[in-house]
């Protein structure tokens, strides 16, 4: 219990995909105008990382390595990934089409996303068993959310401000984003 716990926060807070891996940053800076939209954005990413963290792990546990196939993983992972994120795409289409308007086109992005991508390698490089890796996914995806959220929460707060010409839009969000980083480099002293 205590190794999980310690691969949940620092999955999601001293390791954060976003602001110290630097995985998934089209996401994170595309969808994070609004909170709404970064919220449906995180979860989207929860369920498909959660989803592809496990699904991976069992198909190269029980399949990959007996059959001495380890160098096909990167493919299947892929293909795997995409797989789940067409089935998001079909269930916010159907069930929420407002969020599958808004998402727009960072919604298929999920599948080329490379922190998605880079969860499978990592619960794969770090030897997780299916247990460890799912719990990687899941808290790896709550820390992209926590971050996207944050991020759209201070991009709604800066419209509101008097920002000189040179730094509005995107160089504002990039400079917002640096000082997140170093925020969350503050909780590399928790593990």
């Amino acid at each position: 219990m205590k190794e999980l716990m310690l691969i949940i926060v620092g999955s999601a807070l001293v390791n954060n995909v976003v602001l110290s891996q630097f995985l998934g940053l089209c996401p994170f800076l595309g969808v994070s105008k609004k909170t709404e939209t970064a919220a449906g954005m995180g979860g989207a990413v929860i369920f498909v990382i959660t989803l592809s963290s496990f699904v991976t792990s069992v198909i190269y546990q029980f399949i990959l390595v007996p059959t001495h196939m380890e160098y096909l993983q990167t493919i299947v992972f892929i293909l795997i990934i995409a797989a789940l994120v067409q089935f998001v795409e079909m269930f916010l289409k159907k069930a929420m089409p407002s969020l599958y308007q808004a998402l727009g086109v960072y919604l298929p992005l999920i599948t080329t996303n490379c922190a998605v991508l880079g969860v499978a390698l990592i619960n794969v490089q770090k030897d997780y068993n299916i247990l460890q890796g799912t719990v990687n996914g899941f808290a790896t995806a709550v820390g992209f959310t926590l971050s996207i959220i944050v991020m759209a929460g201070i991009r709604e707060k800066i419209e509101y401000n008097d920002i000189p010409e040179s730094f509005r839009g995107f160089p504002i969000v990039l400079i917002t984003a640096g000082l997140m980083a170093i925020a969350f480099f503050g909780f590399s002293g928790l593990i």
